[in-house]
């Protein structure tokens, strides 16, 4: 006696596998017109540069293959100092910047001037370009001989630390200030403290809704890690400047830049992806 199934597998209908292989050949269709497309804006733009009358000058001064290969093992070098600064200035800005946030939020007029001196602190660098910062911190700083004698790294990694604190900082209070008062109301109700509130409720959630921008901050101090250069430390930028002075052509400044894209092309991606996410999360109304 053979058993009989009690009931079959489901199957798509003729009409469900008829929508299915329309929404194929529109993917694909839109993916070749994007192709196509992309194809010949580059060759327009080819042509339009290569046909320019200066051409010929500018593909020797900056795209000379030779010099290019023998520069790359100097910049690398200096580009492995880079990487070091981003990672130690990135670690302090997370710290420095969720303190000056926190002060920031404080509630009651007994702090009042920690919540004057962290805006106060903020106003004020935001306002000055980093390359001034670099300056005052690289030169000003070691005039006043209170400090031992510290390689331009240090004082380079100080001035971007002091700078991109105030960035992260005001993202951060940005995002605590959206989260919604009665998550406040609800926490205190509960018996936690103002401090346990922050930490526990507030911080968490206002760090979820400024991820985005705090990526984006993130992107924008590793290129901006390249202006210790002008502190005189040997990083990526200040190799190439090294190579164009030795060669009199500016190849060396074309691979640097290629490189700090290699560098900073991960997490833009990743700052996309991130970004998608939570924009689905939010449309499906799953996290608040």
């Amino acid at each position: 006696m053979t058993s009989q199934p009690v009931e079959t597998a489901w199957q798509p209908s003729e009409l469900e596998l008829s929508r299915r292989a329309l929404r194929r050949r529109a993917t694909t269709r839109s993916v070749l017109i994007a192709f196509g497309s992309s194809v010949l804006l580059a060759g327009v733009l080819i042509a339009v540069v290569v046909n320019t009358p200066g051409w010929a000058i500018v593909r020797e001064t900056f795209f000379d293959p030779q010099i290019a290969l023998k520069s790359i093992g100097p910049i690398f070098q200096g580009l492995l100092l880079n990487l070091l600064v981003l990672v130690i200035a990135a670690v302090c800005v997370a710290i420095l910047g969720t303190l000056l946030a926190t002060m920031r939020s404080l509630r009651g007029p007994v702090f009042f001037p920690l919540r004057a001196l962290a805006a106060a602190y903020t106003d004020f660098f935001r306002g000055v370009p980093l390359l001034i910062v670099l300056y005052l911190v690289g030169f000003g700083i070691p005039a006043l001989m209170i400090f031992p004698r510290m390689p331009a790294m240090f004082w380079g990694t100080i001035a971007l630390v002091i700078t991109y604190s105030a960035y992260v900082a005001e993202v951060l209070r940005a995002g605590m200030e959206a989260v919604h008062p009665s998550q406040r109301v609800a926490a205190r109700s509960l018996g936690l403290s103002h401090g346990q509130t922050l930490r526990i409720v507030v911080i968490p959630q206002g760090v979820r809704k400024v991820v985005p921008a705090l990526m984006n901050d993130f992107v924008s101090m590793q290129k901006d890690v390249g202006l210790i250069s002008v502190l005189g430390a040997v990083d990526a930028v200040r190799a190439a400047q090294l190579q164009v002075a030795e060669s009199y052509n500016f190849t060396p400044y074309i691979v640097a830049g290629l490189m700090f894209i290699i560098l900073s092309w991960p997490m833009i991606r990743l700052t996309d992806v991130v970004t998608s996410r939570l924009n689905k999360r939010e449309q499906a109304g799953g996290v608040v």
